[in-house]
């Protein structure tokens, strides 16, 4: 899907999983790549010509002093993905932490804020630009066991219709995306502390994912990024507001999990 010549992408929790996709995805397409990540050592196995800067999505200060340089490097950005999160606690509610609570928030809802409170002074004044916040399937459903995810995932829902209303105007554009179970590192950790916490073996946790979907099946980083593309592309120049599930047709996860 090409982008305007020279387009410029920022992506947190850009140095792996499905922020790495959407780099090389946006690389491919012609993009000016910046990513951002708290994995130093994930960082520095990007690939040379992508800007890349080590933070906390949740620090303020940080996150000023980034667009800051964005702007003196590159005089304005055309495409946000605010992609970081975490997966937080799996327990019941009950036997969730306050703390655990917050800092599930604090990234996957706060750093999604933070992203988009620093860019839209950018994209106001150039007159144009899109914003990306990746969600969740978890957060059109809810999900047992995983109260803060889903309340953080269902919030940069809120969110996101917001900042498509008040940036409309301004040429700015705004989705979501929701992907479903994506293979990989992450998911393979959340199936193992799935698993401890329900007594269950890690496939049934991962036939449980796959057998919720219309289409049976996981996806993978690439499937989300191709649609990061399209989603800042020409090609998508009047959608905006609109919650899209990258997932198979997520309809009916298994209670079991």
């Amino acid at each position: 899907m090409p982008l305007p010549p020279d387009s410029r992408v920022l992506i947190t929790a850009g140095a792996g999983g499905i922020g790495r996709a959407m780099g090389e995805a946006f690389k491919a397409a012609g993009a000016r790549v910046w990513v951002t990540d708290i994995d130093s050592e994930a960082l520095a196995s990007c690939p040379e010509g992508w800007r890349k800067t080590c933070l906390d999505v949740t620090g303020e200060p940080a996150m000023a002093a980034l667009f800051a340089e964005i702007e003196a490097a590159w005089g304005g950005l055309d495409t946000l993905c605010a992609n970081a999160g975490i997966a937080g606690p799996t327990a019941l509610v009950e036997d969730i932490a306050l703390a655990d609570w917050r800092a599930c928030l604090a990234v996957n809802l706060e750093g999604a804020f933070l992203a988009a409170k620093y860019a839209a002074p950018m994209m106001k004044r150039q007159g144009a630009g899109v914003m990306l916040l990746t969600s969740s399937t978890v957060g059109l459903t809810g999900y047992p066991h995983r109260a803060p995810y889903a309340a953080a995932k269902w919030a940069v829902l809120g969110l996101m219709k917001t900042l498509a209303m008040e940036l409309g105007p301004h040429g700015i554009r705004a989705n979501a995306l929701c992907p479903g179970a994506v293979e990989g590192p992450r998911m393979e950790a959340v199936m193992a502390r799935e698993a401890a916490a329900k007594g269950l073996t890690r496939q049934e946790i991962h036939d449980a994912y796959a057998s919720g979907t219309s289409m049976r099946t996981w996806v993978t980083g690439g499937d989300i990024a191709n649609m990061a593309v399209f989603l800042a592309s020409p090609e998508a120049r009047f959608v905006s507001g609109q919650v899209i599930a990258v997932d198979g047709h997520t309809f009916n996860p298994d209670p079991k999990v």
